[in-house]
């Protein structure tokens, strides 16, 4: 059993036989930096459990300017559930921003898998309420705090961001323009934060 895959006990309890059948259905895959694991446009098929790396989700507006949606870092789940519940393409490209090792997974044949086993049907209630969580903290962060409260917050959270992708990704993440985040940027060297 590779040691990251034990991290879904985290979201309750798991037989061996449960997490064997996860194991054989997770196929381990090592990608390059600006790697697209999912397009805007095409339909996914699979999820993913980020190992580690940076991962990042984002739009592209008609203009053709990007927006990050979310950075994902070692063991998150991530992919275009939304589409690929609804069986609609994605409007959500998903990049490697460093190189990223994950599991991935196909979506049917654990759908499938969480219809015969109630634990791993119970597993997958329990992720889908994490990551309904984070995602409800993540509007509220745009909503209730400014850019310097959100670069503070997203350096607690990933304290060398700066040393794994470049600002302009962080600024779109942050939802603030390069030139707002390098004056916060400065700031803080003054201050020593």
């Amino acid at each position: 059993m590779h040691s990251s895959l034990k991290f879904l006990k985290k979201f309750g309890d798991l037989s061996p036989e449960s997490l064997r059948q996860l194991e054989e259905l997770a196929i381990y895959r090592k990608f390059p930096v600006k790697k697209l694991i999912a397009s805007a446009g095409e339909t996914p098929q699979h999820l993913y459990l980020l190992i580690s790396g940076v991962l990042r989700a984002y739009l592209t507006s008609e203009s053709g300017k990007e927006f990050n949606k979310r950075i994902y870092t070692s063991m998150s789940f991530a992919g275009a559930l939304t589409s690929i519940i609804k069986n609609e393409p994605s409007e959500i490209n998903y990049q490697c921003l460093t190189e990223c090792k994950m599991f991935e997974f196909n979506f049917n044949h654990f759908r499938i898998l969480c219809r015969e086993n109630f634990e791993i049907g119970r597993l997958y209630v329990r992720v889908l309420e994490h990551v309904f969580v984070v995602y409800e903290e993540r509007n509220l962060e745009l909503m209730t705090l400014n850019g310097t409260e959100r670069y503070v917050k997203l350096l607690k959270q990933i304290p060398n961001i700066e040393e794994l992708i470049p600002q302009y990704q962080i600024a779109s993440y942050l939802n603030i323009s390069a030139v707002q985040l390098s004056r916060i940027r400065k700031k803080f060297r003054v201050t020593e934060y």
